[in-house]
């Protein structure tokens, strides 16, 4: 906190609370990582109440209650449609790095293109790269326009560093048509930045609920134990208003609960309302691929087999990631012998990158795992091993 979070005198007043709260032997009694990473989360949130800190722990239990099922899509795309009268519509649940979301967001706008009013969604959008937010943006107005810039604090100094995401040449264009955003309570990080972005630019009209109300980019930083901290080392700063979205969020232009937000924007655009956009699509114009890219399963087959007898990885795998799989090969070899040989692996579904999303099956047991793959074969990120969830 002392060295990384964006704001120094908040993250030196959340440092020396937790030493003294060690020294004071508040945390003798914490028996699990889990537990010490909650307690730690609570400290920091009580003096900076930024939404994106926090202190997590890869043992610790599922949150209370069920979980918030995930939408199938890919690069963060659900869906586009055409509806009657020449309404595009596109839901967006995520903003993955530009490098692995481009080809799909120029795929599903293009779709699209033509359509005489634009419904986005982003009612379930947790967030993601500023970079692709900024594209998205792009193909809404023209090019070479300031839209977003991020403020980052350098490690162990007050220095600040700007970096401005300006607008760029998109395939197809919308520069002249009516744009609806919807949003919720749900709208969070990057999927807010989209919703401010556009409003700030006068650019479409933003439908639905108040947005979650972070601005601040993290970081990871690990701790040991298998504790990481995600510490806000950025903030967001809006070229047009100077200001963000933090611990207030986005006001939307014409308030409405989220579940009718969709409603609200086909009246506006002249259709009958309904809730769900299936009831209101004449054509389904994009949806996350059935079918896994090439070359996919034989890189995930190839490095699961190395990693087992203990083979390198270097080839397999880009530079730049090798060596975050060689931090957890001991925990990843050990997790891969007690399951045993491997006997199937079948494509689930395109994952958040956009990548390929596998059921495992092995002589011991069953995992989904996911990975990127370059043209060339190798595997620019993969997920750990994981359960399969209920539905899988």
């Amino acid at each position: 906190m002392r060295d990384q979070y964006v704001f120094p005198e908040r993250g030196e007043l959340v440092a020396s609370k937790i030493t003294a709260a060690l020294a004071e032997g508040k945390y003798n009694d914490v028996k699990t990582p889990a537990e010490l990473a909650s307690q730690l989360s609570a400290a920091a949130s009580a003096v900076t109440h930024d939404k994106h800190l926090n202190v997590v722990s890869m043992g610790a239990p599922p949150p209370e209650g069920k979980p918030r099922e995930m939408p199938s899509a890919e690069a963060g795309v659900t869906r586009a449609d055409k509806l009657a009268g020449g309404v595009g519509y596109i839901e967006v649940v995520g903003f993955p790095e530009l490098s692995f979301s481009k080809r799909v967001l120029d795929t599903a706008m293009s779709a699209l293109s033509g359509s005489r009013s634009l419904i986005i969604d982003v009612r379930r959008n947790g967030g993601g790269d500023p970079e692709a937010v900024a594209y998205l943006v792009s193909f809404l107005i023209p090019p070479d326009r300031p839209i977003n810039d991020i403020v980052s604090r350098t490690a162990k100094t007050t220095n600040l560093t700007r970096q401005s995401f300006r607008s760029v040449r998109t395939p197809v264009s919308f520069l002249k048509v009516p744009v609806y955003v919807l949003t919720s309570g749900d709208t969070f990080s990057g999927g807010e930045e989209f919703a401010y972005d556009v409003q700030a630019l006068k650019r479409a009209t933003l439908i639905g609920e108040t947005t979650g109300g972070g601005a601040n980019p993290v970081g990871p930083v690990d701790i040991g134990h298998g504790i990481t901290a995600l510490i806000p080392f950025g903030r967001a700063e809006n070229p047009i208003t100077k200001k963000n979205w933090e611990g207030v969020g986005v006001r939307p232009d014409v308030p409405v609960p989220a579940n009718l937000a969709l409603g609200a924007a086909l009246t506006r655009a002249g259709l009958k309302p309904v809730a769900e956009i299936a009831s209101a699509s004449t054509e389904r114009v994009f949806g996350p691929r059935t079918n896994p890219l090439p070359g996919s399963e034989a890189a995930l087959r190839n490095l699961l087999a190395a990693i087992a007898s203990g083979r390198t990885i270097q080839g397999i795998v880009v530079p730049q990631f090798a060596s975050a799989v060689e931090a957890v090969l001991p925990r990843f070899r050990a997790e891969l012998a007690s399951l045993g040989a491997l006997q199937s692996a079948n494509f689930n579904k395109p994952d958040a990158l956009g990548g390929d999303e596998y059921k495992l099956t092995f002589a011991n047991g069953r995992r989904k795992m996911a990975l990127v793959v370059r043209d060339d074969g190798k595997i620019v990120i993969a997920s750990s091993l994981a359960p399969l969830s209920p539905g899988d």
